[in-house]
Order: structure tokens, then sequence, then C-alpha cells
């Protein structure tokens, strides 16, 4: 079992002032240039303290070894995920569900590709600590957002939601994942995604309970004249 962090993964401290803030900024992208262009197993703090133009010193007022490096970078990048993927479904809620699967895929993916070199690493650098705890954080997040999403669907009311909408995640999780183990990231934007979309609908669509959502603008019969 996967439980929080030791503490050499965590950050010494937090940033409280716009100086500092600019610092750990620096230091974060730094991180992510030094696994790009040496890998992970190369990364070291001294690498990524001059990549950041700061000092060893400076750099371990905040991160104490390269393990809370790869921890501190990969919890930015998948709560940023979580954030974008929370927002879409919540701009979402009340659409056809056919709209709410097509905007899960196309914001999850998005974010993806946004900067896929980052993506590719990260996937690359999550061998050398585990982040399990992270990633497991992201997928609650995501799934609860998504269940609710669907949940308010103004087409359709569905059978076993959580099962279905946890089947389909993992499937969009897992082929992602696949396609930039691959080193195939292109394909996913246009050709996969819309595949993706078509296996949500079909899996929703099986789903669908055979009692229509009840329209909010229609009076219930008791309250009929």
């Amino acid at each position: 079992m996967t439980g929080a962090p030791s503490l050499p993964f965590n950050a010494r401290k937090e940033p409280r002032q716009a100086r500092s803030a600019t610092t750990v900024e620096a230091i974060y992208e730094a991180t992510i240039q030094v696994l790009l262009t040496e890998g992970p197993i190369r990364l070291t703090t001294t690498r990524v303290a001059s990549r950041a133009g700061v000092s060893v010193g400076t750099l371990y007022q905040y991160f104490p070894n390269k393990q809370s490096l790869f921890y501190a970078v990969n919890q930015r990048y998948l709560e940023g995920l979580a954030d974008r993927v929370e927002a879409a479904c919540l701009m979402h809620q009340g659409r056809s569900y056919i709209e709410m699967a097509e905007a899960l895929v196309r914001t999850y993916i998005a974010v993806k590709i946004d900067r896929r070199d980052v993506t590719r690493v990260l996937y690359l650098a999550a061998a050398e600590i585990s982040v399990a705890d992270l990633v497991e954080q992201m997928n609650q997040r995501v799934e609860a957002a998504s269940e609710a999403m669907f949940c308010s669907a103004s087409d359709a009311t569905f059978d076993n939601l959580a099962t279905v909408n946890l089947t389909i995640l993992n499937v969009l999780f897992g082929t992602v994942r696949s396609f930039f183990d691959r080193d195939m990231a292109d394909l996913l934007e246009e050709t996969i995604s819309a595949q993706l979309v078509a296996m949500f609908r079909t899996a929703l669509e099986a789903a669908r309970s055979p009692v229509l959502p009840l329209d909010r603008d229609t009076p219930l019969a008791a309250d009929r004249p």
C-alpha cells in the first residue's frame, strides 16, 4: 500500500514572498529542462541549480534532494491537470451527455499535449520515485468531477454511473499513456480523441436508463391544475 510521501520528498518550505515564488518557479522550469536534455538518471540538484541561475544552497532551501524535485514537478503537473478537467466538467454540467463526453476527452488530451515533451519525460521520471499517491489523488478528483457532470446530463440518466464512469476514464488514461510511451502522441489530438469520444458515447448509451430525466421546466403531476 502506498502512503503519504516520506519527508525527503517534500519541499522544505513554501515560498511566501514574490521573490521566493519566482525562485521556485525557476527551479521547477529548470528541473523540466534538465529532465528533457539529460534524462531522469542524470538529473542532479547541481544541474538544476545551474540551469535555474541559483546556488545549490538556495535550491536546498526549498528542495532537499533530487527526489523532492521529481515529486514536486509531478505534483504541480497532476494538480494542474485535475484543475483543468474539473473546470471543463463544471462548465458542461447540464448539457447533453455527448457534449460532456467530448469535453472530457478533449480537455484531458489537450492538457497532455500542451507540452507533450514534458508529459513524456514525467512519465519516464516517474520510474525514479513513486508518485502513485499523486496519481491517485488526480484520479479521484477527475472521477468525482466527471461523475457529477454525467449525473447532470440533460438528455439521459444512467444505471451504475460510477462503474461506467470509472471504466471509461481508465480507458482514457491508459490509452493516452500508451501513445506517449510509444512516442505516438501526435495521433492523440484528432484521430484517437475522435475514437475515444465514440467509445465513450457507446458506453454511456449502453448504460442509459429507460427513464428519461425529468424536464426541470415541466411541472409535476401534483402541481398541475
